[in-house]
């Protein structure tokens, strides 16, 4: 299947690392004009530093990139602490989560959709998360951070429609990731000590309860996702959440 996107200009937000860097690159490979933006710069690889969380960073970045086709909003943070039940949290460990998770991608959404609109077409995509679906105790404030934003991405889907943008969310399960990671490292501090578990334990357990599949999902699998959605192939696709998740969460 050609996706027939040589010469596009995409936008990934998030593109040092993990998810992001997978869809950065795959975009790459097809051919693709790729502007990076992450906290971690990289100018070897067009990856502008700033802060998603402050829309004048995020501006900029949109300024800088100039025309776009495509924009991928990859960016996502824990609170770093085990949430359950959830006032093993504090109020005050909620504000940053809820800034780069949501905010961060209501940030993108302003300063790009102008672009697109006046280009007269294109599509937005930003990664959510299973959490966000079926209200994870393991991290409160990233939960309903990326559940407000699926509910975002379906309103702006509405408002870009009549100007052939198209808006979708993709959501990830189980990947091995930094953020991954940080989930794992929170609930072993929370448990005594000789009841932890190495990484290696506690995902592959993990896995077995939660995914009927069974198995890990890789970045490359949402690389692949994220290229298709933005090629003409899925042109009647808007306002979707797509999960890539071995069958986490099933809606019937």
């Amino acid at each position: 299947m050609e996706m027939n996107l040589a010469g596009k200009r995409v936008a990934v937000l998030g593109a040092a690392n993990g998810i992001g860097r997978a869809i950065a690159d795959g975009f790459v490979q097809e051919g693709c004009v790729v502007h990076g933006f992450d906290r971690d710069a990289d100018p070897a690889r067009s990856i502008t530093g700033g802060d998603a969380a402050c829309y004048g960073d995020v501006r900029s970045f949109a300024e800088d990139a100039g025309v776009v086709d495509h924009v991928i909003y990859s960016v996502g943070a824990g609170s770093g602490k085990f949430g359950f039940p959830f006032w093993n949290l504090e109020p005050r460990d909620w504000p940053r989560v809820l800034e780069i998770n949501l905010l961060g991608a209501v940030n993108a959404a302003h300063a790009f959709a102008p672009k697109l609109i006046a280009r007269g077409g294109g599509s937005m995509l930003f990664l959510v998360s299973v959490a966000g679906q079926i209200g994870s105790q393991t991290d409160p404030p990233y939960s309903a951070a990326k559940a407000g934003l699926i509910n975002f991405v379906q309103c702006a889907a509405k408002d870009l429609a009549p100007h052939g943008v198209r808006v979708n969310a993709l959501s990830p399960g189980m990947v091995k990731t930094d953020l991954n990671e940080a989930v794992w490292r929170a609930g072993q501090a929370a448990v005594p000590e000789a009841a932890r578990q190495d990484y290696e334990t506690w995902a592959s357990e993990k896995i077995r309860k939660v995914s009927p599949l069974g198995r890990w999902q890789m970045p490359e699998e949402y690389a692949a996702m994220a290229v298709f959605l933005a090629s003409d192939h899925a042109r009647n696709i808007t306002g979707q959440t797509i999960n890539i998740d071995g069958g986490q969460v099933m809606h019937s």
